[in-house]
């Protein structure tokens, strides 16, 4: 309706104009009506009201993506923590284990009892004194790692790397280091009652320590700590560790002190 106002002013204006004879009515007759005025007011007015509406829209439209954004981030805060949980209870994403780094870390006497330490790396950190019983560190590297009067009691060593690794005086009652690699490593002191050594990897010198006081059964796995560690059984003692091969067996003596086959080894005439 107000466009169709502003149409009509001008012609019937226009006409009223042509109809005067002379100049000064016409210049008279020049000013600009009240009507067209109050249109524009009108027409001003309602462009403000439009515009005051959109910016409300803009308010509410706002205020409801911010409330969904905030929603969908608490929402997907929260089903992070529950799946950080439920890797922590499994053992890991794909249960291959925490992967946590302990490397070269300051570990003195920590508390860490029963918790998941699975493929961990404690690569040369300081865990003097510290309390592990009953943790798991299945596949963990524990390499070059001091741990000197540390209590693994019940702990999960198996199938880790321990080479080069300080346990003087370490106490590893009832645990299982079955696979664990233990090259190199000192065990002096070391409190070994129930614990399982079977297919570990130790040097001979060491192992003939261990055997010297070795006793007890592992509650888990059911096996003797002598039988573990192969003690009283002189052929599985006979030879070291792959990393030490001086300690390894000597090779048969097939020469006598003349540099001439010994024919006592029945090898002499062999093809």
């Amino acid at each position: 309706m107000a466009l169709t106002s502003i149409s009509l002013l001008p012609l019937k204006f226009l006409n009223k104009i042509s109809s005067q004879s002379t100049p000064d009515k016409t210049l008279n007759s020049l000013h600009t009506p009240s009507k067209p005025l109050i249109v524009k007011c009108q027409l001003e007015g309602h462009n403000r009201k439009n515009d005051a509406e959109g910016k409300k829209w803009r308010k509410v439209i706002s205020t409801a993506l911010a409330a969904a954004i905030v929603g969908f981030s608490s929402s997907n805060i929260c089903a992070m923590a529950e799946l950080n949980k439920y890797e922590a209870e499994s053992r890991g994403e794909f249960g291959i284990g925490s992967a946590a780094q302990f490397g070269s870390a300051d570990l003195k006497k920590v508390v860490h009892v029963k918790e998941n330490f699975r493929r961990a790396n404690f690569t040369a950190a300081d865990m003097r004194e510290s309390d592990f019983s009953g943790s798991t560190f299945n596949g963990a590297y524990l390499e070059k790692a001091v741990a000197y009067k540390a209590n693994f009691t019940g702990a999960d060593l198996s199938d880790t790397l321990m080479d080069r690794m300080v346990l003087n005086e370490a106490n590893l009652t009832n645990a299982v280091l079955v696979r664990s690699v233990l090259t190199r490593s000192d065990l002096g002191g070391a409190i070994i009652e129930g614990a399982d050594f079977s297919d570990a990897v130790i040097d001979l010198p060491q192992k003939q320590a261990l055997c010297k006081y070795a006793s007890g059964t592992n509650p888990v796995t059911g096996v003797s700590t002598r039988k573990s560690l192969g003690c009283g059984n002189s052929r599985r003692n006979a030879y070291g560790s792959p990393s030490s091969p001086l300690l390894s067996a000597p090779p048969p003596k097939l020469l006598d002190r003349d540099g001439y086959c010994d024919p006592a080894t029945g090898l002499c005439d062999g093809s």
